[in-house]
This record gives structure tokens, sequence and C-alpha cells, in this order.
């Protein structure tokens, strides 16, 4: 007969522990701003009240839905996951008092998700709407960012990441909509499809790449630029090749440059697209903007050619 120590109850204690635990992870949790608590288990009769509550008690490769319209806080994600609204209304995230609302720390491969998610700023210093530090790749659709006093979206990796943006604004910001600036030893590989860029009081889209060892490249199709106090689309590098912009089928209009380069790093090629009603078309500035026969240059209030190359 095993006798039962002192030291055996509590090692058995702890693996009890341990297993009520791992059994509390889901791969499936559910949000509700009506009648969520994040004390719950964040199953479907059992909502949790925040993102973050529910992210806490999600799997890696997990899912989070939210069950109906509200706010749900700010959040840090740390690992795979989704974040999903279908359709039940506004699901967002409010941002004052300089804080940021989303903030990406994820592994190296981890794959973040989000899908019908806003994130808007509210006044009282508004902040940043999401900030990606690390992680293999982003993922927005049908997303708003909008209102913040700093940028829209900014992403800062230190290793080559991915960020891939569609059908979605990022709008009245107080920096830039979107800014990719890798860290040292960075690569940020951008896609954006079908994306409202407007009333940013900087750039619309800015790639930049300013240290060595450092690129920030992008790919632009079905997608407009408008209302930038700055430039529709920004390149700056200082090295061939580290930041460039490839913008087909989208459109740069009322900003206060359509498209602007500078340093002998970056380019902006440009193919079936508009550039029109800018006060300033585009701007090459000891770089080069490369422009196809297929586009639409007309209306700007004035045009600085420097370093344009036409094909």
């Amino acid at each position: 007969m095993t006798r039962i120590t002192p030291f055996l109850l509590i090692a058995l204690v702890g693996f009890c522990l341990q297993a009520v635990s791992a059994r509390a992870q889901l791969s499936r949790t559910f949000v509700s701003a009506a009648s969520g608590n994040d004390a719950n288990n964040c199953e479907r009769l059992t909502p949790c009240r925040t993102f973050q509550g529910a992210h806490d008690k999600t799997n890696p490769d997990g899912e989070i839905t939210a069950l109906d319209a509200g706010g749900y806080g700010a959040l840090t994600i740390t690992k795979s996951i989704s974040i999903v609204n279908d359709g039940v209304g506004e699901t967002s995230i409010l941002v004052s008092g300089g804080g940021t609302g989303l903030t990406v720390n994820g592994g190296s491969a981890s794959y973040i998700h989000l899908r019908g998610i806003a994130i808007q700023g509210i006044g009282f210093g508004g902040g940043t709407g999401l900030r990606y530090n690390s992680g293999f790749l982003v993922t927005l659709e049908n997303c708003v960012i909008r209102n913040h006093t700093g940028s829209g979206l900014e992403f800062f990796p230190a290793a080559t990441s991915r960020l891939m943006v569609s059908n979605s604004s990022v709008a009245d910001n107080g920096g830039h909509g979107i800014i990719a600036q890798p860290l040292g030893g960075g690569f940020a590989k951008v896609a954006l499809i079908r994306v409202v860029l407007s009333g940013n009081s900087q750039n619309g889209v800015f790639m930049a790449a300013p240290l060595g060892g450092t690129r920030a490249h992008a790919s632009v199709r079905d997608s407009i630029a408008a209302h930038n106090l700055g430039s529709g689309f920004a390149a700056s590098s200082g090295i061939t090749d580290q930041a460039f912009i490839v913008m087909t089928s989208s459109e740069s209009s009322h900003n206060g440059t359509g498209i602007l380069t500078s340093g002998v790093g970056a380019n902006v090629y440009v193919g079936e697209s508009v550039i029109s009603a800018n006060d300033i078309g585009m701007t090459p500035q000891n770089a080069f903007i490369t422009t196809f026969g297929d586009n639409y240059i007309v209306g700007n209030d004035s045009f600085f050619t420097g370093s344009l190359v036409k094909k």
C-alpha cells in the first residue's frame, strides 16, 4: 500500500492544477459586450468580456469570435490567433490617453488574422491604432483604423515579417496611415489590396528603410490615397532597393504630393494608376519614380519631374 506523504500530496495537487489549466485553454473562444465576463471560461454560453481576456484563454492557432457589437478593450497578441467579427455590428477597440489599441508581439512563426475589427481613437491623446513588433504574418480584412493622434498602423519588425491588408480603411490619423519601418536586420513585406488611406496628417503609405540591412517593400493594388496632408504614397531609403512600392490599378488624389521618393535607395513603380488633383504630382528627391505608359497623371497643381523614369 502506497503511503501518501505530504510531499506526494502537494505533487498530486500541482499535477491536477496543471491539468485543469491545460483544459481551460480552448481552440475557439467568444466575447460579448452584453453578457461577457473575463472571469468566465470564454465558451459560447459563458463568454469573456474583453479581447485580452479571451486571448489569454485561447490555444495558439485558435480563434476568438465576437457575439455582439461593443468595445472590447486594448489587446496585446503574443501567439498565432484569429479574431473574427462576421457581421454582428461594430466590434471595436477604443484608444485614448496616448495608448496603443492593438500590439503584436508574436513569435517568429505566428500568424495573426483580424477580420471586421475597428480600432478607433476617441480623443484625449488617441495614440496609435496598431503596432506590429514581431511575428511571421499579420492579416487584416474588413477593418477600420482611424482617428488616432499618432499613426494608424505601425509595422516595425526586427526580422522578416509580412503584412497583408485588404478591404479596409486607415483614415483621419495624426501621423501616417500606414508606416513600415523595419528595425535593424528587419525586412518589411507589405501587400495592400482595396485599401482606403484618407485624411491622414502625414503620408497615406510610407515605406522607410533608414538603416543599413533593413528593407521595406510594398505592393499596392486597387487602392486609393486621398486627402492626406503629406504624400499619398512615399518611400525613403539610403541604399539601393531598400525601400520601394509597386503600385497598380490605384489612385493618389488630393494629397500634398501624389507620390514622393527620397534617398538613392527608394523607388515607386506606377502602372495602370491615376495621379491627379494633388498639390504636387510626383517628387523624386535624389531617388526614382518609374511610371509606365498606362497611367493618368493629370490635374495636379504642379509637377516636379526630377529622376522620373518613363517606360
